[in-house]
């Protein structure tokens, strides 16, 4: 492999590593605070204990989010040189609001909503929990604002093939930044509720005695169950947008090699040699009754993709379109196991009534939102090839002239370094879970008055 194949396979290993962490954090700071308004209006304890519970694994997340981050932006420099010289005029302003109007903000009352809850005035501490939360959002806002001028780019002229920008409100408000946007936020909402629910399902699976776990269960059920549609939604709003303005990314997703009434396939091998898919099981016409809403509607095919000289101007097909339907098989999962949960929690009206099996099924699930995540920004950004920047720069022209030995050392070194941190992570989530099945964590509740109901019995 040469140095462009090793350096996109870099970049991609540490955006892989990096979203799964801002995924959950996004929602989770939201989810927290939350916990802590329920727990002020009612006085609950569960939800201060749940509190003190989940803000450890949002610590944990948003140090390995903003630890990889740092080492995927030195990728810019060292092996996409070409990105910051043809369009840096743009990105760079875009990726400093981020830090400005975002990090620092999370940076601030971090220190506050980790550590102060017993040391400052409530209301402080819920005001702090809201700006972090905030401040992670609007992290995403500026990220998904870059992402998505990449994509769909306007408010800007090339000069001497350099990007320069004409109207920042039509670079931030690009035609897909409200869909992407979207999407994006609700993804993060359902991971962080099926990971909510599946540690919750697995403490009441080992025996935890509190009533934390059960009301946390029930809370991310409810949260999924509710978010889940409007993603799906949201996703079909945002398919339709990028049918408009990337054609041939809807072309790879749907396996639709010819311009005419499109066929929704349900499984196939992509042919791409021979352009065309083998073993294919499809609803005729089911694609463009989905993208036109119309059985007889034309949908643009793979090969008004392909110049006259033979270059391939779309995306590889097979990782798009087995990517795509990974990630709409996990969101059909999350919506049956959500909607069935919240099913039986409605007829009996409590978790504790649910089936073991049931509850077995959610911890699994609690890594689902990272496989949808990543299976559909694989879908967006594989899609956009072969360029970086639609229509503007390709990956070709923005690699690196370096040596393909060293990109191959250098991913060598963090694919060991990633794997062995995921591996850290999760199990540090289950031995966070044991420790609070176990109790461990009741004796900082009860110092500072807050004692679960199930420790002050004892």
């Amino acid at each position: 492999m040469d140095a462009l194949i090793l350096s996109r396979i870099q970049f991609g290993a540490n955006i892989s590593f990096h979203i799964l962490f801002p995924t959950i954090t996004i929602a989770m700071g939201w989810m927290l605070l939350s916990f802590k308004l329920l727990y002020n209006r009612t006085g609950d304890e569960a939800w201060m204990a749940a509190y003190r519970f989940w803000v450890k694994v949002f610590a944990l997340s948003f140090a390995l989010g903003v630890v990889s981050g740092i080492t995927m932006s030195f990728q810019f420099g060292t092996n996409w040189p070409g990105f910051m010289e043809r369009v840096g005029n743009i990105a760079g302003p875009l990726l400093a609001y981020e830090v400005m109007t975002a990090f620092f903000l999370e940076a601030v009352f971090l220190g506050i909503m980790l550590f102060g809850w017993n040391k400052v005035p409530g209301w402080l501490h819920t005001l702090a929990t809201f700006l972090v939360a905030f401040g992670t959002t609007m992290s995403a806002f500026w990220i998904l604002v870059l992402n998505s001028w990449m994509h769909t780019p306007a408010g800007f002229e090339m000069r001497d093939g350099v990007a320069h920008a004409t109207n920042w409100l039509e670079i931030i408000f690009n035609p897909s930044m409200p869909y992407r946007l979207t999407h994006m936020l609700l993804a993060s909402g359902l991971t962080c509720a099926f990971l909510i629910a599946g540690l919750s399902a697995f403490r009441m699976l080992i025996g935890d005695p509190s009533r934390e776990p059960r009301t946390t269960f029930r809370w991310s059920v409810w949260v999924a169950a509710a978010l889940i549609p409007a993603q799906i939604l949201a996703g079909d709003m945002h398919g339709l947008n990028t049918l408009e303005h990337q054609p041939q990314k809807v072309a790879a997703m749907e396996g639709h090699w010819e311009t005419g009434p499109a066929d929704l396939v349900l499984f196939a091998i992509p042919n791409q040699e021979e352009r065309r898919n083998d073993f294919e099981i499809a609803i005729p016409n089911g694609a463009s009754l989905i993208l036109k809403h119309s059985l007889d509607g034309e949908v643009q095919g793979l090969n008004d993709f392909v110049a006259e000289d033979g270059t391939v101007m779309h995306p590889p097909v097979a990782p798009v379109f087995w990517s795509f339907r990974v990630m709409v098989a996990t969101g059909f999962a999350m919506l049956a196991l959500s909607w069935g949960a919240a099913f039986l929690m409605w007829r009996r009206r409590t978790a504790a009534g649910l089936n073991p099996w049931l509850l077995r099924a959610f911890v699994p699930m609690a890594f689902s939102g990272w496989v949808a995540t990543l299976a559909g920004w694989y879908t967006t950004e594989i899609g956009r090839q072969p360029w970086l920047v639609q229509g503007v720069v390709t990956v070709k022209e923005a690699v690196a002239d370096v040596p393909a030995g060293m990109v191959l050392s250098t991913l060598v070194m963090y694919l060991v370094v990633y794997v062995a941190l995921i591996l850290a992570y999760v199990t540090m989530l289950f031995v966070l879970a044991h420790r609070a099945a176990r109790g461990e964590l009741a004796p900082e509740l009860v110092r500072s008055g807050a004692a679960p109901v199930a420790v002050a019995a004892e």
